[in-house]
């Protein structure tokens, strides 16, 4: 969140035709790529889990199925 606010505030200067920030600002900015990568991470942890949570049911109901 905090690189995606300043991205924003460090693209003002240009829509508004003001100095530009100091270098510091645009450094910062860059950490909306580490946010991406971190929801990135995020999602693939989701699906995996998502995954063995499917497989242990179907495993259940396989189970479940056979005759005894």
């Amino acid at each position: 969140m905090v690189g995606a606010v300043a991205t924003l505030v460090t693209v003002a200067p240009l829509l508004l035709g003001t100095d530009p920030f100091p270098t510091v600002a645009y450094l910062v900015s860059m950490l909306m790529g580490v946010g991406f990568l971190i929801a990135a991470a995020g999602v693939l942890r989701s699906i995996g889990a998502q995954r063995r949570r499917a497989r242990a049911v179907q495993a259940a109901a396989a189970a479940a199925a056979q005759p005894r």
